[in-house]
């Protein structure tokens, strides 16, 4: 009886779309084929943490992928394609194309832009360690906001007006409620330098949607990603000393590190130590792809932001703890002085993201200490481990 309906409503949309004139089912086609991702993203940053995860997220769903990257922070050892790519292409059986190529550089840019029918952006490429952009700050508005500012000049210039921006929760500073809406208020206390580069370049996104309404853009402020992809082929692999908790506790538990710093004991919180809302990479890396079919709808206009986090706040010592637990590993750590622009507690309220980008995190703290040791263990330094 199932097949005979099946057939039946098959025979049926067969008959339909036969009457419907030819360039109106050919519209219908597109829209489909829109909705299903054959389309062509260009993804910045695209060899890195976030990127290198989103890029397999978007293979698996087809869309074509255009990569670059300028190897600040990933490993390529001379070679033409950074290893995290190739694992990426090694996951999905898929060609990544890849430039080595800086946002900076606008004439570079323009050429991919020319050689290639980019539909839409999703914009990784920045510096991204708070405690680095406190010391630094100069290179982080340089290349932060410099880079994002020539990308959006090429994509203007090319026709190209669909971006989705690689925000953080740093845009709140620190938080005046919580959990943390997306009515937050931005911009009022920015801790440091880092954060304010993505407030900066979401107001300056914000203007240009002003400017010209053909322009669509998603902000997704990302609160901590950790985790790594359940084959351990990629994960979070930082040049030098880890600036975030989840790969300094793995390279501890490795043997690459003696011991974990804990930067300040004494917060208002739960065991003294700071609270943050954790979300695993595999979870923030499909919240992209829900970003891109929001912004592909009829009904998206101008620019819109979304939180990605799980609702749920855990301290470092809780992580260490859970992390101890996933591993079968014990973690030496010592309480140093607070680091110079963290606060105490950050968390989302990730409502919004759920209702309107059908969108929730699915993984729990157990599954992002469990894949990040399994990475880590496989690879114990990294991609310099192939």
């Amino acid at each position: 009886m199932i097949n005979l309906l099946y057939k039946s409503s098959y025979v049926f949309v067969l008959f339909y779309y036969a009457i419907i004139p030819l360039g109106y089912l050919t519209k219908w086609w597109v829209a489909i084929e829109k909705m299903k991702g054959n389309s062509t993203i260009l993804v910045t940053g695209g060899a890195g943490y976030v990127g290198s995860h989103t890029v397999v997220e978007l293979l698996k769903n087809n869309y074509s992928v255009i990569a670059i990257d300028n190897l600040v922070n990933c490993y390529a050892d001379g070679n033409d394609k950074p290893e995290s790519l190739k694992r990426v292409e090694k996951i999905t059986g898929e060609t990544v194309i890849f430039y080595n190529v800086d946002t900076r550089d606008k004439e570079a840019l323009d050429k991919i832009f020319k050689t290639h029918k980019i539909d839409s952006v999703i914009h990784f490429a920045a510096l991204k360690a708070v405690g680095e952009s406190v010391r630094i700050p100069l290179t982080y508005y340089q290349n932060n906001i410099g880079g994002s500012s020539a990308l959006f000049e090429v994509m203007a210039k090319n026709g190209v007006k669909n971006i989705v921006f690689s925000s953080s929760a740093t845009v709140y500073g620190d938080p005046q409620f919580l959990p943390i809406t997306e009515q937050h208020p931005t911009g009022q206390g920015c801790s440091n330098p880092y954060g304010k580069t993505k407030y900066f370049v979401e107001e300056i996104l914000k203007d240009v949607c002003a400017s010209d309404p053909e322009w669509k853009v998603v902000l997704l402020r990302y609160f901590n990603p950790v985790g790594a992809h359940e084959s351990g082929l990629i994960g979070e692999d930082p040049s030098g000393i880890p600036n975030n908790l989840m790969p300094y506790i793995s390279q501890v538990a490795v043997g690459r590190r003696e011991k974990l710093q804990v930067f300040g004991s004494d917060y208002p919180t739960i065991d003294g130590t700071g609270v943050r809302d954790y979300i695993h990479i595999t979870d923030l890396a499909i919240g992209h792809l829900k970003a891109l079919e929001r912004m592909y709808s009829a009904s998206f206009k101008s620019w819109k932001a979304y939180n990605l986090g799980t609702g749920r706040g855990y301290s470092v010592l809780e992580m260490v703890k859970a992390f101890s637990e996933a591993s079968g590993k014990q973690i030496k750590y010592e309480i140093v002085d607070r680091r110079e622009g963290d606060i105490a507690e950050c968390y989302a309220d990730a409502t919004l993201a759920r209702i309107e980008l059908g969108w929730t995190a699915a993984r729990d703290v157990h599954a992002m200490c469990r894949d990040t040791w399994n990475w880590q263990k496989k690879n114990p330094k990294g991609f310099q481990s192939s």
